[in-house]
């Protein structure tokens, strides 16, 4: 009898296409992350295009500082995603597409960053309950 593979299913996944510099679109995705964990849920984000490149070590924790602000840092894009997967193990997921990643030489993700070939796109799909996909064409 051959061995039947049990596939994790997720509450929620989220394609991110859109740009991560032009619109909210990431806050938004951050915002469903945080009100999908706090409802005890899980969730995949799948990171294409220029996405990748939000979850490069070479970020670092803190950006410029805000001139509205500048004694308090701000963090950057790797460093709240970061804390949200170190937060929530087990329920929440980041994707990074391979080949997407390698257009933009985005090849320093952090560890906890799981990068998928966009061939495994539909199997990611079908292991969610629902699906958001937030971008363009």
């Amino acid at each position: 009898m051959a061995a039947v593979i049990e596939r994790r299913t997720w509450d929620v996944l989220v394609v991110l296409t859109a740009p991560p510099h032009t619109t909210d679109a990431l806050t938004t995705v951050i915002r469903l992350a945080q009100a999908v964990l706090a409802r005890d849920g899980s969730i995949r984000i799948w990171a294409c295009g220029y996405n990748t490149m939000l979850t490069q070590n070479s970020l670092g924790e803190t950006k410029p500082a805000d001139l509205r602000g500048p004694a308090d840092p701000a963090p950057t894009a790797a460093t709240l995603i970061r804390r949200l997967l170190t937060d929530h193990k087990g329920q929440l997921g980041w994707i990074a597409c391979t080949a997407c990643s390698s257009e933009r030489g985005a090849r320093d993700h952090l560890p906890e960053v799981r990068l998928r070939s966009d061939a495994r796109l539909a199997a990611t799909i079908a292991a969610a309950r629902r699906t958001v996909y937030i971008g363009g064409a």
